[in-house]
């Protein structure tokens, strides 16, 4: 066998996956949604964030909320997600946002999840508005909140300046991470 063959061989599987996670990254932006379609998307999503038990009293204290109606995420070993949303303060969209993260390891698939960032101080607030391009786990922290026992979101702790929570149609997604995540301002009106 021609030993340069071989290397050529493992090389198409590998462009193949790389292709596949460049168009999926990219075809979000190609189909970006208009500053109406998410302020639509947002409402909806805070509406079906309020049915899971304890979700009100974040909402209660939050000076901010930034909310992702659908992230989408898929991966062949190598992964990537990517989704548009509004950030809420006194109940209007006062800016747009995208979030986009990659990831290694095992997984295979896709899945659609919405995302909610309960913003409890302003100082924590301000310091996310003054930046362009915002990392969770290098510029701040969010501490996701899990399902408690019964199905509820744990409300005793909130202490948290920033706190995550990540859901589906069927209610709080468990052990999921924002860490590594990236929000960064969009330009729409």
């Amino acid at each position: 066998m021609n030993p340069m063959i071989a290397p050529r061989r493992n090389l198409v599987p590998v462009l193949m996956l790389t292709t596949l996670v460049a168009l999926f990254l990219a075809a979000p932006r190609a189909h970006a949604a208009s500053a109406s379609e998410i302020d639509h998307e947002v409402d909806a999503t805070l509406k079906a964030f309020q049915k899971i038990e304890g979700a009100k009293a974040y909402l209660g204290i939050a000076k901010g909320a930034l909310v992702f109606p659908k992230v989408y995420k898929a991966g062949i070993g190598i992964g990537g997600e990517y989704g548009e949303g509004a950030l809420r303060v006194g109940g209007k969209s006062v800016a747009y946002y995208s979030t986009a993260a990659a990831s290694i390891g095992f997984q295979l698939g896709a899945q659609a999840k919405s995302i909610v960032v309960l913003f409890t101080n302003e100082s924590a607030l301000d310091k996310f508005r003054a930046s362009e391009g915002w990392k969770v786990g290098v510029d701040g922290s969010v501490a996701l909140v899990d399902l408690g026992v019964g199905k509820a979101v744990d409300t005793n702790n909130i202490k948290d300046p920033i706190v995550g929570f990540i859901f589906g149609q069927k209610g709080l997604m468990y052990n999921l991470t924002l860490e590594g995540s990236k929000f960064t301002k969009l330009d729409k009106k």
